[in-house]
């Protein structure tokens, strides 16, 4: 789970069953019932139906856990963690960051590091097809030490520069009343 439309999906399985839940939070939900066999199968159906997945074993709950940190840190919060992220996922998950870092890797086939840094350049991806910031502010808010380590991240994930990308962005988009109008160039 990764947004309010996700915890509002699981809280209605959770009523059609007749289940009540202490808390539901991004991957993660506790409820006051022990479940029955047949009641884990429903709401595993359930949940799959609706696009989710329930994840018994503690290894996939943490990757889950690690996961949805990291999506909630780059996409959701309006200011960018301004810590060391390892020690900020420790704090958070309450283990070990090598101990997380080796099993997501082992699990997941690609460092947490990579992970944050493809999510990172997407957020910035959104940031710049907005128009609302420019790169300098970008870079500040997506926690870089500079405008030239954001550029050199996002140049090696994308091949493409911010500011290319930019403008690769508005050449997609026209205005409403633009599309389909033949442009007839003027010779003067």
């Amino acid at each position: 789970m990764v947004s309010a439309s996700c915890r509002v999906i699981v809280k209605d399985e959770l009523k059609k069953l007749g289940l009540h839940f202490v808390f539901i939070d991004l991957g993660e939900v506790e409820i006051m019932e022990n479940l029955t066999h047949d009641q884990n199968n429903k709401l595993k159906t359930n949940l799959r139906s609706a696009g989710f997945e329930l994840l018994d074993d503690k290894r996939s709950v943490l990757i889950e856990k690690i996961t949805a940190t990291i999506i909630e840190m780059v996409h959701y919060n309006e200011e960018f963690i301004k810590v060391n992220f390892s020690e900020y996922l420790s704090d958070k998950l309450k283990r070990d960051y090598t101990y997380l870092a080796n099993l997501f890797s082992e699990v997941q086939g690609t460092t947490i590091e990579q992970f944050v840094i493809a999510h990172k350049v997407e957020r910035v991806k959104e940031l710049l097809i907005y128009g609302e910031l420019n790169v300098t502010e970008i870079a500040w808010k997506m926690n870089y030490s500079s405008v030239a380590h954001l550029s050199n991240q996002f140049k090696k994930v994308t091949g493409l520069t911010p500011s290319f990308f930019r403008q690769m962005a508005d050449k997609k988009r026209q205005p409403i009343e633009e599309v389909g109008v033949v442009k007839v160039s003027n010779p003067n």
